[in-house]
């Protein structure tokens, strides 16, 4: 069964991308495609390439197993979809549960190593948090039906056998999703690009600003209507100002954290590391950047880094930060 193995493997990272954007975490990603291996090596000898490719088959079974998964789950989001912004010094609340939030994903799961530049950046923009959160907005159907034409580019008789409905169908559900796509107020970003000198510098800044406590410089650096917010906490803020009151709570306070470039959606993403009692620096947070126009238009902390880490670990169990491609910059703590 080696050969069936090998043949089945070489599909996962995209199946991967697909199933996180279905689901909207990273865990349950990789639990649809193992369940979508697992079938498809048991059932393999029952497989008939004269009725679909390979890939068209494995991707039938990831889509139900991901729509059984959502056929009883709510919705994830963002806290921008969750609450409405909070004052600076109001206090962040209790904690929501982990299944409200889209979670994050290591690039190295999403991303085919084989990509060209251009399908690099096209698919680095697929995995941002902010598009994710947008596509749990639709039925899960529709979905689907949304992802395999827009972002896979399948054909919409493709689409239509896959999901054994007629293009009719497919057509009208994909009008109906687009339209909920059109009305939803995408977070303002951009995805990671290494060769960019210009989000290089600005990411250098913030960097060098943050490891600094300098909060003037990190103020100086964030747009005007920037959000700033913690998951599992829905507290959130919105503005610039009300970004600068958060900083300056000493009881908030990062100074002494360091930064490290993280490989996570696609995204401009580091691990805010911070030092322990022995000296040693630990993960503390997951943080995300925005970049628009110029400046940090969000700022995204996952302050649950102990249960993400298994998600971004090496196989030997020791937490090494994965790092993001280099950009033309240096981040204070290299």
């Amino acid at each position: 069964m080696a050969g069936e193995d090998s043949q089945l493997e070489r599909f996962r990272t995209e199946l991967t991308s697909y199933c996180y954007q279905m689901l909207g975490s990273g865990f349950e990603a990789e639990d649809a495609v193992q369940e979508t291996l697992l079938r498809a090596w048991r059932s393999f000898d029952r497989y008939d390439e004269r009725r679909a490719s390979l890939r068209t088959w494995l991707y039938s079974i990831a889509t139900n197993i991901c729509l059984d998964m959502l056929r009883s789950a709510q919705r994830r989001a963002l806290a921008m979809d969750l609450s409405r912004a909070a004052e600076a010094g109001s206090g962040i609340g209790e904690p929501a549960t982990e299944r409200t939030w889209i979670q994050p994903i290591p690039d190295e799961l999403v991303l085919p190593a084989d990509s060209g530049p251009e399908e690099l950046a096209v698919q680095r923009e697929t995995i941002r948090l902010a598009f994710v959160a947008a596509l749990q907005h639709l039925p899960p159907r529709q979905r689907a039906v949304l992802i395999l034409r827009d972002v896979l580019c399948w054909k919409a008789e493709e689409v239509s056998r896959l999901l054994e409905t007629t293009v009719a169908s497919v057509t009208s559900a994909l009008q109906r999703a687009r339209s909920t796509l059109k009305a939803v107020d995408l977070m303002p970003g951009e995805p990671l690009r290494p060769s960019d000198p210009a989000q290089g510098e600005l990411l250098t800044r913030y960097c060098e600003a943050f490891e600094h406590h300098d909060i003037a410089a990190l103020v100086a650096l964030i747009h005007q209507d920037a959000t700033m917010s913690m998951p599992p906490f829905t507290w959130w803020l919105r503005g610039r100002d009300q970004i600068r009151q958060a900083m300056l709570d000493p009881d908030a306070s990062c100074d002494g954290a360091r930064l490290v470039p993280a490989a996570a959606n696609g995204s401009p993403a580091f691990w805010q590391m911070r030092p322990g009692p022995d000296g040693a620096y630990t993960p503390f947070g997951l943080v995300f950047l925005d970049v628009h126009e110029g400046l940090i238009s969000g700022i995204t902390t996952y302050l649950d880094a102990d249960r993400l880490i298994p998600l971004f670990c090496r196989p030997a169990g020791q937490f090494i930060p994965a790092l993001a491609p280099p950009f033309p910059h240096k981040c204070a703590s290299d």
